[in-house]
Formats: C-alpha cells, structure tokens, sequence
C-alpha cells in the first residue's frame, strides 16, 4: 500500500461529487450505460439534477469522471512495476490484470477505452499506459526486447484493449476462454526474446536494449544521446 502522506480534508463538495461518480458508476455496472442519466443518478444520489451540471458541466463530464474513477481502481489493483525481478513475469501479470479486470468491469471497461481525450489531451488510460511504457522499458533493458519500446507498448496495447472488447461482445455462456491466451502467445513471440535466443541476439534486439540504458549513460552530451537514440532506433526497426 503506498502512503501518499495526510490527505487533505474533504469538503461537503468533495463529498457529494464522489457520491455522484460512486452512484454513477454502480448504474453504469448494473445497467449499462443508457442507464446513467442526470436525472436517475440525482435521485439515487439524492440531490437535485442541477447539482451535477454544477459540479460536472453535463452528463459527459459526469462519465468522464466515472472513467477517471475506474481507472484509479484499476490501478491500484496494479502490482508496482518493480514488483516481479523477472520482467517479462511482470509483463504477463500486467496482460493478465488489464484482461480479468475488463471481464469483470465489461462496462466500466467500454467507457474507460472510448472516452475522448479530454482538451488538454489527457484520458482516463493515460496512467495505465504509462505504467506499461514502465514495464515494457524493464523488459528491454533485460535484453529480451526484439522490437522498439513504443512499437512493442502500441501493439500489446492493441492487443490486449482489442481481445477485452471482442470478450464483452460475445455471450458469457459461449466465451472463447482461450482467446487472451492465444493473444498473448502472438505478441510474445512478436516482441520478446526467448532466453535461448540471448545467446544468439542479433543486432536489432541489442539496439533495443542499448536505447533502452541510453538515458542513464552520461558519457554523451544531450546532443550525442539524442542522435545515438536515433541511430539506434533505426537499428531496431530495421
């Protein structure tokens, strides 16, 4: 459990846009999301329609807020990144929570992966995709990346979003069971190195590996690092 410190105190408008977001998310999970409305979430809450437009412009915000919740049950569910020393174990734990959270969470998970970024740019996966980037930045300093970092987070995310979306969409009594399974065997052997293959690593995976430690080498200047890094890449993905 991480301890952030004291948190500061909550104020009766703190209070009362939790129990909207808590109330919204518990309508969102019984019936979906047709079933969140202003004015079913106020009368559940028990406060006044105009209250949610106060705290949250529209019903939109009020979903965005939803995502933004679930996502910080996600992760705090998340072991942390350095949890496992093996950290391609770490990965596959992290493939295996993002899937099982999605089937338990079917509507939860649609609204968190199809919300729109907000202005700022940011979304509600915005965290958990950092935390991959972390994981997936392990794996390549241990050698065992045989493709560039972001090639490798774009298409375990990919994968991973795309077999929860396609699970939620068939009936639960006639569910391929084996389908994340088989989902992760094609990105592993996509991305990783098999340990038998170290011994045999060919130019492309020590690339990765090596832009992977460039950050921590301070032998280059800022300037030398960043065309290194870009050599490097092109190593990679060649």
């Amino acid at each position: 459990m991480n301890d952030a410190g004291p948190r500061p105190p909550q104020t009766s408008r703190d209070a009362v846009r939790a129990r909207l977001v808590e109330v919204a998310a518990r309508l969102l999970a019984a019936d979906g999301p047709d079933a969140v409305t202003t004015r079913s979430v106020a009368l559940a809450a028990g406060v006044q329609a105009p209250t949610i437009y106060r705290l949250f412009g529209d019903k939109d915000g009020l979903l965005d807020a939803v995502a933004e919740h679930g996502f910080a049950t996600y992760m705090a569910r998340k072991p942390p990144v350095d949890a496992d020393e093996d950290p391609v174990r770490g990965l596959r734990a992290g493939w295996d929570l993002h899937i099982g959270f999605g089937l338990v969470n079917p509507a939860l998970f649609r609204l968190m992966h199809t919300t729109a970024p907000s202005p700022d740019g940011r979304s509600a996966a915005e965290a958990g995709l950092r935390i991959l980037r972390q994981r997936v930045g392990r794996v390549a300093r241990a050698g065992r990346l045989r493709v560039p970092e972001r090639r490798a987070v774009d298409l375990i995310r990919a994968a991973g979003t795309g077999v929860v979306l396609t699970l939620i969409d068939q009936p639960e009594e006639s569910r391929d069971t084996t389908l994340a399974d088989l989902a992760w065997e094609a990105v592993r052997s996509t991305v990783l190195v098999d340990p038998q293959e170290l011994a045999l690593s060919v130019p492309a995976t020590a690339a990765v590996t090596l832009r992977a430690a460039l950050p921590g080498l301070e032998v280059f200047t800022p300037h030398e690092s960043a065309l290194f890094g870009d050599w490097l890449e092109r190593v990679a993905e060649a």
